[in-house]
This record gives structure tokens, C-alpha cells and sequence, in this order.
């Protein structure tokens, strides 16, 4: 391998045209973090591997490091997760929203040498390929990647004054569940089933998340679970992520 170039494993993230032939693709990896690349002349026809850049694709990539933008050289598929989202709705729009929440944790927090990111959203989208309930597999994506950079919200006890829960207050701007004494203006009310099933969707506690959205007011916990997640993200990333907006006008 030449010098200044390296092999990594990668997904992209997001993609757009550059020049005439060229395109530049923003690959998350597991190895180097958020790496913005360009892939020349991948849309000529006679391109090898352009059309291998493309979302949902776990790749092994061959870069060559630039000043401002690495080259593609070689991109071979490793799995293929388009089956079963592209062609759904809602698990399109979740899975498009794992994307860019990846693309902007990695931009928050020193991603580079740290597989977490990478390795989660394959898992992530292995588990949408099949799912009845998109909005939990995206919400657990999220509460365990805020775990991961160590902002994920309380959800028991008060996350200002740790006094024992459950609490039926959220706020984001003190890191969750509040008491009674803690809680701002404007906090959210909410039942502690909904702080429960984002504590279990925290934790990876599927058949037990499940079998609470199935049940009868599932549906109520599910919505008001994937508002606090959106809400806490997004105040922490301090930006919209544009992507879940999308999918929530359902």
C-alpha cells in the first residue's frame, strides 16, 4: 500500500456532486472517524465501484490521505443492508435519521480510533432491515450513542439532585428527569412509563421494549419516548437533525 493511503471499513453518510464527474462522499469509518472524500469520476457509466457509495452499505474503502480531501481508490462491499429499508417508508427515514445523527455525533464528539459509531449504526441497520417499529430501533441508536459520549439523560432519578425516582418531569437542559424541587418551566410531563421503555431501549432490553409498544397505549409511550430522545439529542448536538423532522411528519 502506498504511503499516505490506508484501508478502512465504512458506511457514507451523505453524498453530492462535485464538478462533472466527480462526487464528494462523507464516509463515517471505523478506524480514522467522519472522513470526507472524493470519489472521481464515479458518475461516468464505466465507473468500478460508484455505485457501491451509496447509503446503507457497510464497505471496506482504500483512501489516499489529501490536504482538504481524501481520495477514493477502491470501495468492496462488506454487507448490503438495503434490503428491507429502501423500500419502506419508515424504515428508510429512520435509517436516513441514523445517518446524519452518526454524522453529527462524530462531528461533536473525537471520534478517530474509536469503533463505537461505526460498529453501532451496521448493528442499527442489520436490526431496521426487519423491525415493526423503526422509531424504537433509531431511539435506541441514539440514548445508547449519547451513553456512549456520556450525555445519555437520566431517567430514574433527578438528574440535578439525584433524589430517587421516578419522576414524571424531562428536561434536557439539566439532563433529564427532574423532581419536583429541580425541574425548570417548560419541562415535559411525563408518565415514568415512557422514561422505563427509553431506560430499556437504553440498555438493549428488546423483547421487554417491544412487548410495551404492542400492548394497549403502546403506541402513546412509543411517540412520547422518541420526543424526549429527539429533544435531549438535539439540544446536546445544538442542531436540528433534519432527517428526523422528515420522518415525524408521517
Amino acid at each position: 500500500m502506498r504511503r499516505g493511503s490506508y484501508r478502512d471499513r465504512a458506511v457514507v453518510v451523505r453524498t453530492y456532486d462535485f464538478g462533472e464527474a466527480d462526487r464528494i462522499v462523507v464516509l463515517l469509518t471505523r478506524e480514522h472517524g467522519l472522513v470526507r472524500t472524493v470519489a472521481k469520476g464515479v458518475r461516468r457509466g464505466k465507473s468500478r465501484f460508484g455505485s457501491r457509495l451509496q447509503p446503507f452499505v457497510a464497505l471496506d474503502v482504500h483512501l489516499y490521505r489529501g490536504k482538504n480531501l481524501a481520495t477514493v481508490a477502491e470501495a468492496d462491499t462488506v454487507a448490503y443492508y438495503g434490503a428491507g429499508i429502501i423500500e419502506d417508508y419508515d424504515r428508510y427515514t429512520a435509517a436516513s435519521a441514523v445517518l446524519e445523527t452518526a454524522e453529527r455525533l462524530a462531528g461533536v464528539e473525537a471520534a478517530a480510533g474509536d469503533p463505537y459509531l461505526y460498529e453501532s449504526v451496521t448493528e442499527t441497520f442489520a436490526r431496521m432491515q426487519s423491525t415493526r417499529h423503526p422509531s424504537l430501533v433509531l431511539d435506541a441508536f441514539c440514548l445508547q450513542a449519547m451513553r456512549h459520549a456520556g450525555w445519555a439523560p437520566g431517567l430514574f432519578d433527578c438528574a440535578q439532585c439525584g433524589a430517587r425516582g421516578p419522576h414524571h418531569a424531562f428536561h434536557p437542559g439539566i439532563g433529564g428527569a427532574a423532581c419536583v424541587r429541580c425541574r425548570p418551566s417548560k419541562s415535559a410531563e411525563v408518565p415514568e412509563e415512557t422514561l422505563h421503555l427509553m431506560w430499556l431501549l437504553a440498555h438493549s432490553h428488546w423483547p421487554a421494549a417491544r412487548q410495551i409498544a404492542e400492548a394497549d397505549g403502546g403506541a402513546q409511550l412509543v411517540a412520547a419516548a422518541h420526543r424526549l430522545t429527539v429533544a435531549h439529542l438535539q439540544w446536546h448536538v445544538e442542531t436540528t437533525i433534519t432527517s428526523v423532522q422528515v420522518m415525524d411528519q408521517r
